[in-house]
């Protein structure tokens, strides 16, 4: 770690003294943003470059000026709200003036991407489909955590334990299969677990993308479902020192949070700092009451330090994620159906009223803490860009379950990751754009505990790759190659004179691909088509799991024969953006060979192999690692119907559709685990005083959320059952406050979730397989309850004179 800090820092400072080299012919974006339909300024306007990470916020007067940058053809977005957004490539040498006439929204918002690209691109010519959550978006969301931030985007779901521990799922494909990004950084922290959650910080998100389908060509091994890319630690706009505080109080689990940051730019020179704090006592519903032991803290951190120019940038982030979860574990008197707590001793009691209320987990709980510097640079060369990023994270996911001793974990995973990625960026040239690079990381893990359930090992990961994208009127045609290489040695681990790891070493390579094309066949339609085959190599918990995964009543063995996951898909879909409505569709079918997943192992006599779990003693099922051929497709639909002229009004309807099958049958069964129901959700919303003069920016919103049954578990080895159908009703109303010099003050949000206490079970929620309740004879534990939920954000912004 030492030793990555001091080259971050080396490469920080040598990076900056560039700039004091010489000085460079300045090259900035400067003009004016205005009201298509008066004439009048537009302050606050927002003008982004997603190349470079800068922007500018338009002025009183509507003027605008970017620091300086490198000469260069450069996709400019400009934004404001209650105005159709101008996303616009732009040739910015020398100082180059533009204008921009902004019209009323009265379609949807078109974006940015710059996720699974080489560089950013408009949404509508990315041949693979991607949504965007901005902050603004985000702060109007009452939730957990970051990934229950974006259950809403079709295609999109989570594997829950608890409120606090989310996993990510898309399309039905979840845990390795999905990378989650933070600034530029791919996350790793023990992903493979049911109950490991995302170490990311949910208030200093200030941007979300995710990207549906096999991303392997740009990020390598485990983006086989897709990428959630989260933008955290962003420089200000130039000349402009930016404040933000922000309080949330949820009512069912005393949920509250609160959140700090400041950021500012002047002449190049960036910084930006943050801090939250967030926690909550055991949520209830109307069948369970409270949940015992659902409780979570959180403590973080962050900042950024940089320096930016006509050379390029070098930023230096550092972010600390610390957080305590309870883990539900369902354990009932049986006389009462109440939940017990775990005492000294061995003993049990019933939880009690004044044990609901507490935040400090009971036993067991974790304790998860993951620290990240990334030194992040860019350098012009000529009309080039060479584009650097390094990463170390050090991840500490501690598990205690002894209430004789809280301070010594049973479970301790060390994990130490270094992660690097070179890009080359070529010029424009003849419609054609062109990036190639290398990206990789070295990982060590080690068990600092007496349970364990993975080897100590190291791990080696390297890939590279080639994007190539034509770009011309109404056509877009983009992909590319890669090959990847990952080295896992695993190392020999002893449990008292026996082996319980063997030493072992595996090599997994393959090769990556994409083909997409995106065509704007009129000003309204645009067709997509994409074609992607992807990888993952197989987890070391696959490999070589020897032990009890606690609350999954399993004890796993890994297989270090198993092949890596290869998938085909194919994608295709519309969008239609008019006045009056915007709909768009996604169809796609992904073949997998080699999908791993756990198997029940037979005895000798065609019954199910029990072995005793040396540190509990409990009587655990056997249950081994294995691969099979899958199928998946499915589509997702949306629909925003906004009648001009009134374009206040939005009725937004989204459907999402998963199907997954195994080419043979698993005890009985051809269906694959863990794949989320149906789901309809049909929102009507009113978007009212654009320009307020006390309230500005009302909205006022009602959602019905409908989740279908889900009647295709995997029903083999007893491993799902079907869940039942389930309406719930959400509201939401907030608004700006505005003060006699026409700024916003602050904003108030206000929500709430499952109006109607409807009890329920997601299919994806791992406490619906907790103990019996004998007294209703309910399996399992429900979900959250009636919620309301209140948020107050306070923005400050000053001139850095």
């Amino acid at each position: 770690m030492k030793q990555t800090l001091l080259a971050v820092t080396i490469l920080f400072l040598y990076s900056n003294s560039i700039h004091s080299q010489g000085k460079p012919e300045k090259n900035v974006l400067s003009g004016k943003v205005t009201d298509a339909k008066t004439g009048t300024p537009l302050p606050g306007a927002s003008i982004f470059i997603h190349d470079l990470k800068i922007g500018a916020i338009a002025h009183e007067d509507g003027s605008f000026k970017t620091s300086s940058i490198a000469p260069g053809k450069y996709l400019v977005e400009i934004s404001s709200v209650g105005f159709e957004t101008i996303i616009e490539s732009i040739d910015i040498e020398g100082n180059t003036e533009m204008n921009f006439a902004m019209q009323p929204a009265a379609r949807e918002q078109e974006g940015v991407t710059v996720t699974g690209v080489s560089a950013p691109t408009r949404l509508r010519q990315s041949p693979q489909p991607v949504a965007i959550v901005k902050r603004d978006d985000l702060v109007k969301i009452s939730s957990t955590n970051i990934i229950n931030s974006l259950v809403h985007i079709p295609g999109v779901n989570t594997l829950t334990t608890g409120p606090a521990i989310s996993k990510p799922f898309i399309r039905g494909l979840g845990y390795n299969r999905v990378v989650t990004i933070n600034d530029g950084v791919r996350q790793e922290g023990q992903q493979w677990g049911d109950e490991h959650g995302i170490e990311i910080d949910d208030y200093s998100a200030q941007r979300v993308e995710v990207l549906k389908g096999p991303a392997s060509l740009m990020y390598g091994s485990d983006a086989l479902a897709g990428v959630i890319n989260i933008q955290s630690l962003l420089p200000a706009p130039e000349g402009l020192i930016k404040a933000n505080v922000l309080s949330e109080y949820q009512t069912n689990n005393h949920l509250r949070g609160f959140f700090g940051n400041v950021a500012g730019t002047k002449n190049g020179f960036s910084f930006n700092a943050y801090g939250s704090y967030k926690g909550a006592a055991d949520y209830k519903n109307k069948y369970d009451g409270y949940v015992f032991n659902s409780k979570f803290y959180n403590k973080d951190f962050g900042g950024m330090l940089g320096y930016g120019g006509s050379w390029g940038h070098s930023y230096l982030n550092i972010t600390s994620f610390d957080q305590h979860i309870g883990m539900v574990e369902g354990k009932r008197d049986s006389a009462t159906g109440l939940f017990l707590k775990a005492l000294p001793g061995g003993n049990e009691a019933i939880a009690m009223n004044d044990d609901f209320k507490k935040i400090d987990p009971e036993v067991p709980f974790q304790h998860i803490q993951h620290f990240k510097i990334t030194s992040d640079n860019s350098f012009n060369i000529s009309r080039s860009k060479l584009d650097l990023i390094l990463g170390f994270q050090h991840n500490q996911r501690r598990e205690f379950g002894n209430p004789d001793n809280t301070s010594a974990p049973d479970a301790y995973f060390d994990l130490k990751t270094f992660n690097y990625a070179l890009k080359f960026n070529l010029p424009y040239r003849n419609y054609w754009r062109t990036s190639m690079g290398i990206t990789g990381m070295s990982q060590t893990n080690k068990n600092k505990a007496e349970e364990t359930l993975i080897p100590d090992y190291s791990l080696l990961d390297a890939g590279i790759f080639v994007f190539t994208q034509y770009q011309r009127e109404k056509l877009t045609i983009s992909g590319g190659l890669r090959f990847d290489n990952r080295h896992v040695d695993s190392r020999q681990m002893m449990d008292g004179t026996a082996i319980k790891f063997a030493a072992f070493t595996k090599n997994f390579a393959n090769i990556s691909g994409s083909a997409g094309i995106s065509y704007q066949a009129t000003k309204e339609l645009t067709l997509k088509f994409n074609l992607a085959r992807g990888f993952r190599a197989p987890s070391l918990a696959e490999l070589a799991s020897n032990g009890a995964h606690e609350g999954t009543n399993r004890y796993e063995i890994g297989d270090n024969n198993l092949k890596s996951e290869t998938s085909l898909q194919i994608d295709g879909g519309f969008e239609i953006n008019t006045e009056h409505v915007t709909l768009g569709t996604s169809v796609y079918y992904n073949h997998i060979n080699n999908f791993i997943f756990y198997e029940r192992i037979r005895n000798s006599t065609g019954g199910d192999s029990i072995v005793t779990d040396p540190n509990t003693g409990n009587k655990l099922n056997l249950f081994r690692f294995s691969g099979q051929n899958t199928n998946l497709y499915g589509f997702e639909f949306n629909m925003d119907i906004h009648p001009h002229p009134l374009d206040w009004l939005h009725f937004e309807n989204t459907i999402s559709y998963t199907r997954a099958q195994f080419s043979t049958e698993i005890d009985g069964t051809k269906n694959v685990p863990f794949i989320p129901a149906a789901r309809y959700i049909s929102e009507l919303k009113g978007n009212f005083l654009p320009k307020g003069k006390k309230l500005r920016n009302l909205y006022i919103s009602l959602e019905s959320d409908y989740t279908f049954k889900q009647n295709h578990p995997f029903t083999g080895y007893n491993t799902e059952t079907a869940t039942g159908d389930y309406w719930l009703v959400n509201a939401s109303v907030g608004t700006g406050i505005v003060n006699k010099k026409g700024k916003t003050v602050f904003t108030i949000h206000l929500s709430g979730m499952n109006l109607g206490d409807v009890a329920y079970q997601n299919h994806l929620s791992r406490l619906k397989y907790t103990d019996v309740n004998n007294v209703t004879g309910r399996t399992g534990v429900f979900n959250i309850g009636r919620n309301y939920g209140v948020k107050v954000n306070l923005p400050l912004d000053f001139k850095w004179n």
